[in-house]
This record gives structure tokens, sequence and C-alpha cells, in this order.
């Protein structure tokens, strides 16, 4: 089943700030607070657009930049159904907002004028959709189940625990000294009734097309990686002594790695302890690292042999395909051996910047801001956070930082099908977009629990991860070698990361009271129930999430 997040980023015009601040509002208490004598909050938004799982619209402001309006969705489905069913239910207040955003200067802009005139016929989620960007790295929780499988798996579990704990029940309980099997088939029995869908197969979470296609674009991702590092041994090697080159290559990566080695020690004061150890990390994920960089090697091996044989089908390769075979593998294997040169003097170019930047110890806050953000939190047990910072300059922190944030998104589509982040089990969708050619960075979240407790979880369990993501950003906490300190340092990374942040004046979940624990559990107690027999084994594990 296809999942998409999405994010649109509009300019809006300063003198319409608190306009554009005031219709958001309107529409969330509109949606929040329906009419018509129900109490199910967003119950409109709820029916009107199925496929949605999480929905926020926010304002950002910032000295260095006119106010931000950022609207993400995470759906299930394609693009258009959700923008069509958007439409349809807030089309004209959508359109009014945009109406104090900016004309654009590229493309778009006959469209945006076309949806803001008076009187417009023109859906208003048009504009939306062309002006909507795609994430540099998103993470799904609970992937592969769709929105009314998780609200039909809550109702079940409900239904199930108040079967158990009927206390109108007369008499002795149907469930108790019955055996395992027994318990499941009647509990099944009494379940069907009212969830039918309980006899149809369930829905692949991830089909195996999915995954085959997630480890495919990994794969060639990593092969462009390792080309790109092996293009100037290659180049080398071409027409250098195997004997030299190697010899070269030897002598400058051990000069490179004694300065690597003696740049290791952080700058004074920015060092943070962690329980990481990237000897450890390589060794407990040997294997994946093998299936992840030797068919790279070996399809770049067989590309330069595809591409001789093409030559020499074509007569342009004198001597015959024969004579080239062995000549074009040294060269490409020794090209790959140049790596030992190439990545620790790219490592090494990191650390001369990564020493000269500036962090900021204590961001300006905007104490008001602050109060807005925190009495609009923990009315449920989930909650939402965006924040936009600006993207350090710089060749190499722009090819790093885009090169980083794709591969450790297409890294987490390969792992993280069990619907946890790793070891972190809060977070529903989440994700990371370039803004204003790539010199912004946005990051949008939907989690469980309170803000400060999220971000510890994540600086606890994801730094690593957390640094790599996110430590392009103008003030962030220093960094070393891109993946040590920077997250680490708790307390002024939580407080770059609040100065950053705006009000969510509108945030909508389709589950409000499911963790994600919740929703897998549900899910698990689910799955057992849809099969007709289990072995008394299964039973009882099944049987511990009731």
């Amino acid at each position: 089943m296809k999942q998409v997040t999405l994010s649109v980023a509009l300019e809006v015009r300063p003198e319409s700030a608190a306009r554009v601040a005031s219709l958001i509002e309107d529409l969330k208490d509109r949606e929040d607070h329906p009419s018509g004598g129900t109490v199910d909050n967003f119950a409109r938004l709820r029916e009107g657009i199925p496929c949605l799982h999480f929905m926020s619209i926010s304002v950002f402001t910032n000295s260095s930049y006119d106010p931000t309006l950022i609207l993400e969705a995470n759906f299930d489905g394609e693009p258009a159904d959700f923008w069509k069913q958007a439409d349809a239910l807030m089309g004209e207040a959508l359109r009014e907002i945009i109406r104090c955003c900016k004309a654009p200067l590229d493309e778009d802009g006959p469209l945006y004028h076309k949806v803001t005139a008076e009187g417009s016929s023109v859906p208003a989620t048009r504009y939306l959709e062309a002006r909507a960007g795609a994430p540099s790295v998103f993470h799904h929780g609970n992937r592969g189940l769709a929105r009314d499988r998780i609200l039909n798996d809550a109702r079940l579990f409900r239904a199930l625990r108040a079967e158990l704990d009927n206390p109108d029940n007369q008499g002795p309980t149907p469930y108790r000294n019955a055996s395992l099997q027994e318990v499941h088939r009647r509990l099944r029995d009494a379940m069907l009734p009212d969830h039918p869908w309980l006899d149809e197969p369930a829905p692949a979470r991830v089909p195996m097309a999915q995954r085959i296609g997630d480890i495919i674009r990994l794969l060639l991702f990593v092969t462009f990686v390792i080309a790109v590092f092996s293009a100037p041994g290659i180049l080398i090697a071409a027409w250098l002594d195997p004997q030299i080159f190697v010899t070269l290559v030897i002598v400058l990566f051990a000069v490179l790695a004694f300065g690597i080695v003696r740049k290791f020690d952080p700058l004074p004061g920015t060092e943070v302890t962690t329980g990481f150890s990237l000897a450890r990390f390589v060794l407990r994920n040997l294997p994946l690292i093998l299936l992840i960089v030797v068919p790279p090697l070996v399809i770049l091996i067989i590309l330069a042999l595809c591409f001789v044989g093409l030559l020499a089908g074509l007569g342009l390769a004198e001597g015959g395909f024969d004579d080239w075979n062995w000549p074009v593998v040294r060269t490409v294997l020794l090209g790959q051996l140049g790596m030992l040169f190439t990545v620790p003097a790219t490592i090494l170019w990191l650390r001369y910047l990564e020493r000269r930047d500036t962090s900021q110890d204590a961001p300006p806050v905007d104490a008001d801001m602050v109060a807005q953000m925190a009495r609009r939190e923990d009315w449920i047990s989930q909650n939402h956070m965006g924040s936009i910072v600006n993207v350090r300059p710089g060749v190499l922190r722009t090819l790093i930082v885009r090169t980083g944030h794709r591969g450790l998104g297409l890294l987490l589509r390969v792992k993280a099908t069990t619907g946890y982040l790793g070891s972190m089990r809060t977070v529903h969708f989440a994700h990371w977009a370039f803004l204003n050619n790539n010199s912004q960075l946005l990051f949008v979240s939907n989690f469980d629990q309170s803000w400060g407790s999220y971000l510890d979880d994540f600086i606890e369990k994801a730094h690593v991860g957390l640094t790599l993501a996110w430590g392009c950003g103008v003030g962030f906490p220093p960094t070393r070698y891109l993946i040590f300190d920077g997250a680490s340092h708790g307390r002024r990374f939580k407080n770059w990361a609040l100065a950053s942040r705006s009000v969510s004046r509108f945030w909508y979940s389709a589950y409000p009271g499911l963790s994600v624990d919740q929703v897998e559990r549900n899910h698990r107690v689910a799955t057992g129930l849809r099969k007709s027999e289990m072995t008394p084994g299964d039973i009882r594990t099944w049987m511990r999430d009731l």
C-alpha cells in the first residue's frame, strides 16, 4: 500500500501574517469543534478525507526570511485523491489562506493568480499540489498500515477487551477453564459478526515488489557514491603503472589517516561522551554493510566490461574484447582502491570546516511563542512539532548534506519496516525537506508523549542519525566527523531546536488516542484473530497483547 508524506511551503506577505494566522485558527476551530451536535472532534475531516493520517498548518517567522506557511500531510494512496478530498472539504478556507501568500515568480505564477482571482472556481488545492515537495528523509511509523486498518484494529481491540471484561455477563465466563484453542475460537466467533473483515486475508504491509524496489534504489545509490569516489583513482590508474599507483595510494592513505586521528579530538568544551562506538557499530552491522557495499563494487566492474563489450562490438576497441578484459578490470579495481585516498581526503576536509564552524550557545527564544506552543501541547498523548533552520553554505557541505539525506532516507526504507524507528517507539510520521533553493531545512514530526521527552528519546537512541540529518543547520551544536557530538549536546540541542519551532495552529490526528506501540499491539491482536487456527504456543504469545 502506498503511503505519502509531503509538505507545501508558501511565502506569506509580511503585512498578511496576522490575517493568515487568524484564518488558520478559524479553520482549526471549525473542524476541531464541529457544529450540528456532534462531540467528535475533527469528525468532518475524518470522514471527508478518509486517507489522511496526520495534517498540520503552521506559520514560521524569522528575522532572516519573510513568514513561511507550511502545510504538511501524511496519507494513504495517490496525492491527487488526497487533494481532491481536501478541496471538497476546506477548499475555500485554503483559498483565503493562499491569498495571503506571495505570488511565485516561477511557472506556478499564472496558476496562483487563477486560484486567487475573485470568484475563482479553480480548485485551491491545484496550486497547493503544484507547490508540494517531496521530503529528503522521511519515516512512516506503523509502516504499511492504512488509516482505516489502524482504526478497525483499534475498534476490534476495544471490543475484545469489552468481551473479556464484560461486567454484565451472568454466570461464569465462557473463557474460564477453556483450552487455549477454544478461547481463541470463541473470541473469534464473538468478534466476526461486527468485524467480518477478520475472514478476509490481510494485505501485506510492505509488498515484496516495494521491498525489492527499496533495496534496488539503495544499491544504485551506493553504486553511484562509490563510482564518484572511485572516478579519480580510475582516471589516474588508467595511465599510471599499477605498482606506482598502489604505492602512492598507500602513502597518501597513511598521511591522511594520521591527520584524521590527529584531528579526532574534539575542540575544548565540545565533547559529549556517549555509548556510541563507530567500531562496535561497524562490527555489529558488518553483514549488512557488506551486503550494501560489495554488490555495487561488482556492478561497477560489470558496467565497465559491458562498456568495453559495446566498444568492441562497434569496432572501436582495437585488439578485441578479450584483449581489454583484464586491463579494464584491473583499472576499475585500482580505482576502487583509490577510495583509500578520496574518502579520507573528504573526511579531513569536512573536519577542517567543522573546526571553524560557529554554533549558537543561547539562541533567541520568543517567550510568547513558547507559551503558545505549550498551551497547545499535551492535550492528548500525541504531539506535533515543526522547525525551519538555515543551512550552512559551502560546496562540500551542500554535497554531503544532500547525499547524506538521500542515503539516510533510502536506508530507513530498507531497515524501518517493523513500525518503529530503530529502538525508538514514539514516531508516527516525520520528515525533513529542503526549502528555498536548499538554503533552509524543514523538520516536521508527529509523535507520542511530550516534546521534551521526544527529543530526549532522539538524543539517547538516535543522536547519530539526528546529527547526520540536522547537523548542516546554522547554529547547530558542534559536530565531529559528521556523526559525533552534535545532537548529543542535550541541553544545547534542545534550545537550538526550540528556537526554530513555531506554533502548530492547525494539527489533525486521525487516531489521537493511539500510540505507535498501541497501533502495533492492536495489529498483532487483529492478525491473530484473522487466523482460524493457531498452535498453543502462538496463542499464548498472542494472548499477551490482550
